[in-house]
């Protein structure tokens, strides 16, 4: 017998694959449950609400990040490699998860419940925290100034981050996030930080 949980899971993971499609086209109901192999009716029955769906996807996209972000924050190393792998999370994870990258900068929201791009900010705003946390670590581990503008670099760290979020998608998936860091790095990383991680 499959399991509600199960069927919630199918449909998820059949949207997440229709979003990886680089032509980028809008997913309808109907569209959804053809891939899912499944009836309009059974859809319904499995997410009441279109909007339920895309929800389900932010909470996957949360949840795999910040499991991810807290094993970095706890491990035992200078803050300054902590940064650089947040970064390299960020990026990593769109990489690997076109669809889900679309749902990132809001792309495949278009349209959608206003609620899905409210959760969407929030989750860019808990990121931006994170990044000033773990910069403001540094400040303590004395690896920067305690003039250094938090608030600022990591701003920076985000848009860019979002930026390379935003041409990955609008590239059909063609320009690699990845691409170029180890150059690109020594501009989005703080010149103290860059030195100190040689």
């Amino acid at each position: 017998m499959v399991m509600p949980h199960q069927r919630q899971d199918h449909v998820l993971q059949a949207l997440a694959q229709m979003l990886e499609n680089p032509h980028r086209e809008r997913i309808t109901t109907a569209m959804l449950a053809t891939q899912a192999g499944v009836s309009r009716t059974s859809l319904y029955r499995i997410f009441p609400k279109r909007f339920q769906m895309f929800e389900a996807l932010i909470e996957f996209i949360e949840q795999t990040l910040f499991v991810r972000i807290n094993q970095i924050l706890e491990k035992q190393e200078e803050s300054t490699v902590k940064i650089e792998h947040l970064i390299l999370l960020l990026l990593g994870f769109s990489q690997k998860n076109p669809g889900m990258t679309r749902i990132l900068i809001s792309d495949a929201l278009v349209g959608e419940h206003q609620n899905l791009q409210m959760r969407i900010d929030q989750l860019h705003d808990r990121i931006e925290v994170t990044l000033k946390q773990a910069l403001r670590f540094a400040i303590t581990e004395q690896q920067v100034s305690v003039q250094f503008d938090i608030a600022l670099q990591a701003n920076v760290m985000m848009c860019f981050v979002i930026g390379r979020w935003y041409q990955f998608v609008k590239s059909g998936f063609r320009r690699d996030p990845l691409v170029d860091w180890e150059n690109q790095r020594r501009l989005v990383l703080p010149s103290e930080l860059f030195k100190h991680n040689g």
